[in-house]
C-alpha cells in the first residue's frame, strides 16, 4: 500500500475571521507564515513526493515546510462554496434558517449556490488517489479541510450528515494507506506538527 499524508494549510486572515474561503485564493499572511514556520515535519515524511493545491495558502504552506516549491495538482483545491465565499456560516444560518438546516442535512450532497458538494470533491480527488496508488510513491498532499474531510469520508463511509467519529484537527498530519485503485484506509490521524 502507498502512504498518503495529508496536511491542511496554515491559517489565513479569513480563517481567523471565520469567513468561508473555498476557491477564493487567500494567502497565509504574516501570522499564518509564522505559524507554519513553527511546525516540525515528521522525519517519516522525508523522501515523500510533495504535492499541493494551487491555491496560495496551500502552496505557501508547502514551500515553508520543505523549502522549495512543491508539485501542484488542481484536484487538491478546496471545495467551492460558490456565492457563499467570503461569508460566515453563522451569518448564513441566521439568514437562511430552516433552509440552511435542510441543506446541511444533505451531508455529502450539500452544495452552496454555484458551489460544489463534498461528493463532487470526492469524485475530483479519486483519480488523484488512484494515480498515487498506481505510482506507489509515498506522498504528502498539502491541501484544505474540505479535501481532507472528503478523503476521510471515503475511508470511513461517513455520510457527513452527523459529526465524524474522529474530529480532524488542524496543524496535524493525517495518514492514509491507499489500496490498489486508490481507496483510502486510515493509518493514523491527528499527528501534531507542533513541537
Amino acid at each position: 500500500m502507498t502512504i498518503l499524508a495529508m496536511i491542511r494549510h496554515g491559517s489565513t486572515d479569513w480563517n481567523r475571521q471565520g469567513l468561508i474561503q473555498g476557491h477564493s485564493d487567500i494567502g497565509l499572511g504574516p501570522e499564518g507564515k509564522r505559524e507554519v514556520a513553527g511546525w516540525r515535519v515528521p522525519e517519516n515524511l522525508n523522501g515523500h513526493d510533495w504535492i499541493a493545491s494551487p491555491l496560495s495558502r496551500a502552496l505557501e504552506t508547502a514551500r515553508i515546510l520543505i523549502g522549495r516549491p512543491p508539485a501542484i495538482d488542481p484536484r487538491l483545491s478546496e471545495m467551492s462554496w460558490g456565492e457563499w465565499e467570503g461569508r460566515t456560516l453563522g451569518d448564513l444560518r441566521a439568514e437562511l434558517s430552516d433552509l440552511m438546516v435542510a441543506w446541511e442535512a444533505k451531508g455529502l450532497d450539500f452544495r452552496g449556490p454555484g458551489g460544489e458538494s463534498p461528493r463532487e470533491v470526492q469524485d475530483r480527488v479519486k483519480p488523484f488517489l488512484a494515480e498515487r496508488s498506481e505510482a506507489g510513491r509515498p506522498t504528502v498532499a498539502v491541501c484544505h479541510r474540505g479535501v481532507v474531510r472528503a478523503v476521510y469520508a471515503l475511508a470511513t463511509g461517513w455520510d457527513m450528515v452527523d459529526k465524524p467519529e474522529t474530529r480532524l484537527l488542524d496543524n496535524c498530519v493525517h495518514y492514509f494507506r491507499l489500496e490498489a485503485g486508490g481507496h483510502p484506509v486510515i493509518d493514523r490521524l491527528n499527528v501534531s506538527l507542533e513541537p
